[in-house]
């Protein structure tokens, strides 16, 4: 098959928001995809980019992003792309997302599709095949059409760290317990005076994602849908004044009662498609080990593998459940942008559409 050269155009919904601008930024020097296009609400249209949006990451705008107008949804419809990244709210994106996706690939974070049966729940090296349930490039289309949904930003860092335990023992309880940073609120977020010296142990509708997500992920393709794995979830969730990096405390009932050594070299060997295939945002280690007694830590360990790996410690034994861990995955990054740019290279490359780097 040949292996198309010329860069992808894609477009970014929602580009003003704190995920919408971590896509710009990870777009405006990727190898594979070319920004072509910027979304946002009917206020910041019209305006160019850097007068639209209240910049908040660490890396300046790239200069001709920044001079890029900014478009109305209804402006984009109808627009010739290979790719839509959408950074939408979930009640915006329900009705706009299938409306591209009948054109082109679409790549979102936005929950509204997360739970359609025939809708991948893409963690690249969890579930790749769940994207068969795409239609196949026809027409003149260079990549499949269809939703590929970015998990909830704690399921991501949790299925991470299950997936070498579910590949090598297998299990069917899991409890989790996350401290979730600020970034994973958005903006305008939590207040300064509502977090700080303070846990907030409730997030709206995030437990009951964790506890379904991890069953649809880890599930299996069955007649173009996903039949979900048979695992029991008990999650509880807490937002903690740290900026970036959710924080999760995970007990198991791990199958066959591993020796904890096994469990450790699960983590230390795992591998997946987007490592074998070199694909350009994959972390050469998706998940890394770093000790019984080196607990991770936000700010020490959530930039691991930029942002894309998850850290893993404390492996003890659980009195109730087997084993417990302490896994840490970065919310706006691994959970968010990045994780659904990752999805999209895979698609791209099991589309023969890019060689490995």
């Amino acid at each position: 098959m040949t292996i198309r050269k010329e860069p992808l155009r894609a477009a970014v919904l929602g580009a003003t928001g704190t995920v919408g601008q971590r896509f710009v930024t990870l777009l405006a020097e990727h190898p594979w995809f070319q920004l072509t296009a910027l979304a946002a609400s009917e206020r910041s249209a019209g305006k160019p980019y850097r007068d639209a949006v209240t910049w908040i990451q660490t890396r300046p705008i790239d200069d001709a992003v920044a001079a890029m107008p900014v478009q109305t949804i209804d402006e984009l419809i109808g627009a010739d792309f290979d790719i839509v990244f959408s950074a939408l709210d979930a009640s915006v994106a329900r009705d706009v997302e299938p409306r591209f996706a009948r054109r082109c690939l679409v790549v979102t974070n936005a929950s509204a599709h997360r739970m359609d049966a025939d809708v991948p729940l893409l963690v690249p090296e969890v579930n790749p095949d769940h994207l068969s349930l795409l239609s196949p490039p026809e027409g003149g289309r260079t990549l499949p059409a269809g939703i590929v949904a970015n998990p909830n930003c704690s399921t991501i860092g949790l299925v991470l760290a299950l997936k070498p335990l579910a590949d090598a023992f297998g299990f069917e309880r899991i409890s989790v317990v996350t401290l979730q940073a600020v970034s994973g609120a958005g903006l305008p977020g939590i207040s300064s005076y509502q977090i700080l010296d303070n846990v907030i142990p409730w997030i709206s509708s995030e437990e009951e994602k964790l506890e379904i997500e991890t069953g649809k992920i880890l599930g299996r393709v069955d007649g173009g849908t996903i039949e979900p794995a048979e695992v029991a979830v008990s999650a509880q969730c807490n937002r903690v004044p740290v900026v970036d990096g959710h924080t999760l405390c995970v007990s198991v009932d791990l199958k066959g009662e591993p020796a904890m050594e096994d469990v450790r070299e699960a983590w230390r060997s795992f591998r997946a498609e987007p490592q074998e295939r070199g694909l350009p945002s994959a972390p050469a280690q998706p998940t890394v080990y770093l000790g019984d007694d080196e607990p991770p830590q936000t700010r020490v360990h959530r930039d691991l593998g930029q942002g894309m790996t998850t850290s893993i410690g404390r492996l003890r034994e659980c009195p109730i459940l087997g084993y417990r861990f302490v896994a840490l995955s970065h919310n706006t990054l691994r959970g968010a942008a990045g994780g659904a740019l990752l999805a999209a290279e895979l698609a791209v490359a099991r589309c023969g559409r890019r060689a490995a780097r």
